[in-house]
């Protein structure tokens, strides 16, 4: 029935477009002398035009995408950007959790398994804190939707999230922007390009964001406590290019230095029956006796080489290898409030403010005393830090590529992955627990692509994937000693699809896909008394049919699709309970379907609109799938319980928004022959969203948004730009996460930033 639906839908949304395309294009008698600009993408690890890949992909660059980190933010301002995406993260601004059509992990832990690649320049950053790299000298980025596991390989279920640099050039350029805003709010980003010699030419890029402490300690009466970071990253390129040899290469280097606040947790910032914020809540101050200031810090170099052979025939060898390295810490004040003898004076607070008094021997003599916490009940202290150690991540992938003029063309290559790290969980009352996390995988692949006609275009894959992990006490810290946890598994996945060009402007295609993430283990329960974890690998089919279309004399490009796709032994995080446990599990199978669709029109040579769309139907599929609810006991929890543990059979996927919605637009009024004032707008909205596994009243949001404003001038003539920038302009207080195990634990979105920044190029 609810595919019935959804086809219908989707079939509606295509009706109502074809009606109005065609009506546009009727009233349409002269060719626009603008256009929309061709898009090229590299999703196939060829560069193709998007309109001819058989797969759902949208793409951020330019304005776009540099509008969304105007105020500072990190890469979870990619969150519903592009419809289907998602993202949110418990750890500041590192380890974001991403998904794609609904798929994704909410494991916490710094090992955790995602189903949603990071890569940037070809080089997959699998760790959850490399995937945190800050976003700077970007040239444009490919969100791939659906699984990519023939030519990228392992944890692709999902897709893929692509991130492509500048590259070196042998004409001289660069770029210095500033920024500075409310908060503290400083930035600054510049670039540097230019031939060194005839054959080799280098690039060197900066950023450097900073905030100031905004964010006041009522437990201690200290203003502006916490709230600030500084962070600093930066790459250099070497790009030679022989003319006495076939061939080029590029060595990247790169690095990241973060010192600031993870983040902040609000306890009982929610009441039993709503998710609405409440009294308990102010964005501007938190009450902690604990955390240190929830601290956190983190370095990370790496380096990648990057061989293309150009051989006979038109084919390429390619060769890219690459090392990564990073370590940090993160602390937090995970109840999110203070507890004090009842007798001990308390600090002023806002009207409406709770506090709740009991018997309790928590961090006092051993025996019980009469205390109070604030805001709420809080019945234990909850100070914990993690730490990443001695990460190190190797890659190898080597890639042979026929030439693309035939009607067959083919690319084929093996790849090598191996990483190493420790994660040491300190949970304040016990000694601290080490694990030591070792991972491998080899893969060989293949695609090929075949013009049957001028018109059809068809493509098949296949990757054979031998996956390895193990887990290890290390040191034998953990308090309940185990024995060292290994798992593998072999796989072959692969995809089949089929473009077919219906004239110049418009074509469609059918897409199925096989895929699998291995088996996964989660160790961060031994520091809390628990044994380790394990899940099996999962399995994925995926079908999907779209359409892409570039209309009203290349003006109006709209692609869409519609898919469905089923998970057998789906991998979960069950997070939380009364244990505040980590545990991974399988559930027997998860389903998903809905569409998508991507519009851009330059309506007229000022005014250019954006708009994008998601549907995401997800259900987990298991009737015996139990999980422990919400452990502090003032939730209100919806699913059937048994013995004490709720029932998800039928709920939608964590953290899987049913809906997306994004717009952007951008109108300019030209200012002589050099210049121009502009004014560019963009928002977005996000339908309802279970926060865990089970379903409760105060874990579960819906139809939040955030928009952001740019108005500025541009000189052409001088390049520089000069622009005031606001980003959730409407300071929107939007629920994002939340911790259940201690009480009603929140995490907010980010406040309002606004301010003024200044660019300037060179050339």
């Amino acid at each position: 029935m609810r595919t019935h639906k959804i086809a219908t839908l989707a079939l509606a949304v295509s009706a109502a477009f074809s009606s109005s395309v065609l009506a546009q294009e009727a009233a349409t008698t002269e060719k626009k002398e603008a256009s929309l600009e061709q898009i090229t993408v590299t999703a196939q690890k060829r560069t193709q035009s998007i309109q001819e890949v058989p797969i759902s992909i949208s793409t951020l660059s330019g304005e776009q995408f540099e509008s969304l980190f105007s105020g500072g933010g990190d890469i979870l301002e990619l969150a519903t950007r592009v419809p289907g995406l998602y993202a949110e993260s418990s750890n500041g601004r590192v380890a974001p959790r991403f998904y794609i059509r609904g798929l994704g992990n909410t494991d916490f832990d710094l090992a955790a398994s995602q189903p949603v690649a990071i890569m940037m320049d070809g080089v997959v950053k699998e760790n959850v804190v490399l995937k945190s790299f800050p976003l700077f000298d970007v040239s444009q980025v490919e969100v791939l939707r659906g699984p990519q596991g023939t030519l990228f390989g392992r944890n692709t279920t999902a897709g893929i999230v692509k991130f492509d640099t500048n590259k070196p050039t042998q004409d001289f350029e660069a770029f210095t922007e500033v920024s500075v805003g409310n908060l503290g709010t400083l930035n600054a980003e510049a670039a540097i390009s230019g031939g060194l010699t005839d054959e080799l030419s280098g690039r060197f890029s900066v950023l450097s964001q900073n905030r100031g402490d905004w964010i006041d300690n009522g437990f201690t009466d200290e203003s502006d406590a916490m709230g600030e970071y500084e962070e600093l990253a930066w790459r250099g390129q070497l790009l030679w290019e022989p003319t006495s040899l076939d061939m080029t290469a590029l060595l990247s280097v790169h690095g990241r230095d973060l010192d600031g606040t993870s983040t902040i947790f609000r306890a009982n910032a929610l009441t039993t029956g709503s998710n609405d914020f409440n009294a308990n809540y102010d964005r501007d101050r938190v009450y902690y006796d604990g955390g240190a200031g929830n601290r956190q810090k983190y370095t990370n170099e790496g380096a990648a080489l990057t061989l293309d052979f150009f051989l006979n025939n038109g084919m390429t060898l390619t060769s890219i290898t690459s090392y990564e390295q990073a370590d940090g810490s993160s602390r937090g004040d995970i109840d999110g409030g203070a507890i004090t003898l009842a007798d001990q004076p308390v600090p002023d607070v806002p009207n409406g403010f709770t506090f709740a008094e009991y018997m309790s021997d928590i961090d006092f003599d051993g025996v019980e005393d009469a205390v109070r916490s604030y805001p709420g009940f809080i019945p234990f202290s909850s100070d914990t830090t993690d730490l990443l150690d001695n990460l190190e991540q190797v890659t190898q992938e080597v890639r042979l590529a026929s030439d693309t003029s035939s009607a067959l063309s083919w690319q084929t290559g093996i790849y090598l992955f191996s990483s190493e790290f420790d994660v040491t969980t300190d949970p304040g009352f016990v000694a601290p627990t080490t694990v030591t996390h070792e991972s491998s995988l080899w893969a060989v692949f293949g695609q090929a692509d075949y013009k049957a006609s001028e018109k059809l275009t068809i493509t098949a894959g296949i990757r054979y994937t031998d996956d390895e992990k193990e887990l290890t006490n290390a040191n034998n810290s953990a308090p309940v000693p185990f024995d060292p946890i290994k798992v593998d598994d072999q796989r072959i996945s692969g995809d089949l699809s089929a473009n077919y060009k219906i004239d110049d402007n418009v074509s469609v295609y059918a897409r199925y896909a096989h895929g699998f993430r291995g088996p996964t283990i989660q160790g961060r329960d031994v520091a809390f008394f628990l044994a380790p974890s394990v899940a099996e690998s999962e399995v994925m089919d995926s079908f999907e049919v779209g359409f892409k279309a570039d209309l009203l004399d290349d003006t109006l490009r709209v692609n869409g699709a519609v898919y469905y796709y089923t998970v057998d032994d789906m991998q979960f995080s069950a997070i939380g309970g009364a244990d505040n446990s980590n545990q991974l599990l399988n559930a027997e199978n998860g389903t998903g379907q809905g569409f998508e669709i991507d519009v851009k029109w330059l309506a007229t040579d000022s005014l250019m609109l954006t708009a994008g769309y998601s549907f995401n139907d997800t259900e987990i599929d298991d009737p015996n799938l139990l999980v422990a609810p919400c452990g502090s006991g003032q939730c209100t929890v919806t699913d059937e319980l048994v013995d004490g543990f709720a029932v998800v059979d039928g709920n939608p996927f964590p953290q899987a928004p049913e809906q997306t919605f994004v717009f952007t637009a951008r109108y300019s009024i030209p200012m002589g022959d050099s210049g121009e004032f502009f004014a560019f707008t963009d928002w977005a909205w996000q339908g309802e969203t279970n926060i865990f596994l089970y379903d409760a009243v105060e874990f579960k949001t819906d139809s939040q948004f955030e928009g952001g404003l740019r108005l500025g001038y541009e000189n052409f003539d001088h390049e520089y730009t000069v622009a005031l920038f606001g980003r959730n302009i409407t300071d929107e207080e939007n629920l994002r996460g939340a911790i259940d195990f201690n009480n009603l634990t929140a995490i907010d979105n980010s406040p309002r930033v606004f301010g003024i920044e200044f660019r300037k190029s060179f050339y």
